[in-house]
């Protein structure tokens, strides 16, 4: 690679790590993996740098490595789980209900499969149309709304079966009833 090219990696990298590393601690809960998992994706497109003819497109790019790298990460840890009878307590750290939320939120995406989880982080998180996402995602839009629908289906079936205080109908069907409306 090129000195000029190295130069506006580093460039791209300083000004969009943190709006990266955001999108990637949407796609897997913990923030350390987080972490790693941006470097990881960071270092795989670093070597595909130049062949990158639309530098406009890169985030775009990058979320895809990050898809595809923590899609490699949870097949390789599949065969390392143990079903157990019960789910582990969710922890809150923060009493605020947003921050509630959230954690309830990230603690219910698990349940999602890869795919599902990514079309679900593109288009509410990252705010992604359907089109965006199926080009992120290389699927018909078809696809995406299909695969959105049952995600959210799932996560709704999940919110119903926790017991807590609050209703059912929390963060979740809020925030798919202000994206419906908008």
């Amino acid at each position: 690679m090129a000195h000029g090219e190295v130069l506006e990696f580093e460039e791209y990298v300083r000004t969009r790590q943190d709006a990266l590393l955001r999108s990637a601690r949407r796609l897997v809960p913990d923030p350390v993996d987080a972490q790693d998992l941006l470097q990881t994706a960071l270092v795989r497109t670093y070597g595909r740098w130049d062949g990158i003819a639309d530098k406009r497109l890169a985030d775009a790019y990058l979320r895809r490595v990050m898809i595809n790298t923590r899609t490699e990460w949870w097949r390789a840890r599949k065969l390392e789980e143990v079903p157990t009878e019960q789910l582990p307590d969710a922890s809150v750290e923060d009493s605020t209900e947003q921050h509630a939320d959230r954690a309830l939120l990230m603690d219910i995406m698990k349940v999602l499969a890869p795919k599902q989880r990514s079309v679900v982080v593109l288009r509410h998180w990252e705010q992604m149309s359907t089109e965006e996402t199926a080009a992120a995602l290389g699927m018909s839009a078809g696809t995406v709304k299909s695969t959105l629908h049952r995600a959210l289906a799932r996560l709704r079936q999940e919110l119903e079966s926790r017991d807590h205080e609050r209703p059912a109908t929390g963060v979740l069907e809020r925030e798919e009833r202000e994206r419906c409306a908008a």
